[in-house]
């Protein structure tokens, strides 16, 4: 399928905000989100001609996109050297029991929570005191909805590996979620 330079300008136009907006609730950073969509039109750009039309050009788009967000996840996971062994510690006594300060509490029960401004700017300063990996491996598992075996492919890591990322991950942000919101 051959384009015209216009052809290519028309598809940017028409579809660069829903893009953008839709990487921007991924990674929660305007420019790392705009370098994205701009690496994805360049992709696209480069390989329509390979395009064989059998969806719309949106689809398209955003099946690339979405390769360049998963990419974007495993080369954070993979360039990180942050150590986080000692975040675990922090919960947990010698005999594995909850520390009584970071005991979990009970959380009122708020059924529209996550429409909530406040909270939604709570949650993403939790996420970025994550640990590197910790964030790819939860974006990946429950913003984009891959399953284990996807995700342990794409970060090369064990799948007994990527539950303990889970679940420390989760504790930190449950624990950053209770001094940032549930005071």
């Amino acid at each position: 399928m051959t384009t015209s330079k216009q052809d290519f300008i028309q598809f940017v136009k028409t579809h660069t905000k829903e893009l953008f907006a839709y990487t921007f609730s991924k990674v929660q950073q305007k420019e790392v989100a705009e370098d994205l969509v701009q690496e994805m039109f360049l992709s696209a750009y480069q390989s329509y001609d390979s395009f064989q039309g059998k969806s719309s050009v949106k689809t398209w788009l955003f099946s690339i996109l979405k390769r360049k967000i998963a990419d974007h996840y495993r080369l954070r996971y993979k360039n990180s050297n942050e150590v986080s062994s000692g975040i675990i510690g922090d919960f947990f006594d010698e005999n594995h029991r909850w520390r009584p300060e970071h005991r979990p509490k009970e959380w009122p029960d708020e059924k529209d929570l996550l429409d909530d401004p406040e909270f939604s700017k709570s949650l993403s300063e939790c996420f970025k005191n994550l640990p590197e990996k910790w964030s790819s491996a939860i974006r990946l598992k429950y913003l984009e909805e891959h399953d284990a075996d996807g995700i342990c492919n794409q970060l090369e890591i064990s799948k007994s590996n990527f539950w303990q990322i889970i679940h420390r991950a989760k504790l930190s942000l449950r624990n950053c979620l209770e001094l940032k919101w549930f005071k």
